[in-house]
């Protein structure tokens, strides 16, 4: 018999260990990217590009620049003038923040095309292994598909397992903007599924779009699919740790403060993109009138109010979803705080019934969904709490279309 056994320093460690063994038990998809030799990073390349680059005899202005500053430039250019610096620089252009959003469209069609040439080479390489042509043949199958007419290209970027962003709807003039930002094992190969179409990006985004239309027909929304961040893969120890939210936060934020007009933003985080949503929040603009997470495993603070944000925060999580077995608790850099639909955390709690396990928020006839679009649209007021009673609707008033209720 021991004291040492039940000390405080034990049972961290204790914690530590069984966060760490958890995550890596959780891994059940393991480290799903191939890793081919490439050439230097496109988007890098088109970047330098544009930084030696002129237009009119004068140069171009720091891609890093404000959105403001750079949106002011291309204004000040002749049509003919903005569709010659896309077609020179068309991953600079897709990627920049502060370009009209119709240019980023037209240039990442272009970039999406020379991207798709280097892969048709890479399928027929013979210094290739055969894993290596298919995963080649891979990508080129999804830079086809994202070059399908009518599919508006916000963001692009093909280096390594690839970012991408896409909208549904007139972004220039919603009046209600809806980002949605996934988790872990999100990239180029995963955006958009066949199978399960309601746990990617891509019918998310869709899922959402068509619930928001139906909730509220009157009023002009966007949904974007956000994934243009680098996600962890798999759900090991790189999930359990804030390194990629930190980068995905910065990116959003820029994200955010780029879209056009002054509609209401709202955003949908799931499982890991509620972290990367929980570290953005103290930075977003006030624009951002919601927060909306669902299968969280944490935001990286013990209460809502830790989030400094003047954004509603919202939790759901079905009973099914395993995201609920893993420890609700940072230590040591692991884990990501407390649990968002715990009582004390302080989030509006909202109904996840019919939901379907971690990977089942987005699918049409849940209460999730129709919660999300609800929210989406403005009307508050029509929301399903968790549990009995209307806590989480508690001093909203009904429909806020252009502003927070």
């Amino acid at each position: 018999m021991t004291s040492f056994d039940t000390s405080p320093q034990l049972n961290v460690w204790r914690a530590l260990l069984a966060l760490a063994v958890v995550f890596v038990m959780l891994a059940t998809t393991g480290w799903t990217v191939s890793r081919h030799d490439r050439d230097p990073a496109p988007l890098q390349a088109s970047l330098s590009a544009w930084e030696e680059g002129r237009v009119a005899g004068h140069r171009l202005p720091d891609p890093q620049s404000a959105p403001p500053r750079l949106a002011g430039f291309f204004a000040s250019l002749t049509e003919a003038q903005r569709a010659d610096l896309a077609h020179r620089y068309p991953l600079a252009v897709g990627n920049m923040n502060g370009a009209p959003v119709e240019l980023r469209y037209h240039a990442n069609r272009i970039a999406l095309d020379q991207a798709r040439k280097v892969e048709l080479k890479r399928v027929h390489d013979d210094r290739l292994t055969p894993s290596g042509q298919q995963y080649a043949a891979r990508r080129l199958d999804r830079f086809e598909a994202l070059m399908s007419p009518g599919r508006h290209i916000l963001a692009f970027d093909p280096t390594g397992p690839g970012r991408v962003a896409e909208v549904f709807g007139d972004l220039r003039d919603a009046e209600r903007v809806s980002v949605i930002v996934p988790g872990a094992d999100t990239e180029l190969l995963t955006f958009q599924r066949t199978h399960r179409t309601h746990s990617a990006p891509v019918g998310m985004a869709k899922s959402l779009y068509a619930a928001e239309r139906d909730a509220d027909p009157a009023t002009r929304t966007a949904v974007i699919a956000w994934a243009d961040y680098t996600a962890p893969s798999g759900l090991g120890m790189d999930a359990a740790t804030a390194m990629r939210a930190e980068d995905g936060a910065q990116r959003l934020d820029a994200l955010v403060r780029a879209l056009p007009g002054t509609a209401p933003v709202s955003l949908f985080c799931h499982s890991y993109g509620s972290v990367v949503c929980g570290i953005a929040a103290p930075s977003l603009p006030d624009r951002v009138a919601d927060i909306a997470v669902a299968g969280s495993p944490g935001m990286r603070v013990e209460k809502a109010s830790q989030l400094h944000t003047s954004a509603r925060v919202w939790a759901m999580r079905d009973p099914d979803d395993w995201i609920q077995d893993v420890p609700y608790l940072e230590l040591g850099g692991l884990g990501h705080g407390a649990d968002p639909v715990a009582d004390g955390f302080g989030a509006r709690v909202l109904s996840a019934r019919e939901a379907k396990g971690h990977a089942g928020y987005f699918v049409p006839g849940t209460d999730s969904l129709r919660n999300f679009a609800e929210i989406g649209v403005g009307a508050y007021r029509a929301v399903s709490c968790a549990g009995e009673g209307d806590v989480c609707r508690a001093g909203l008033s009904g429909t806020a279309t252009t502003g927070r209720a």
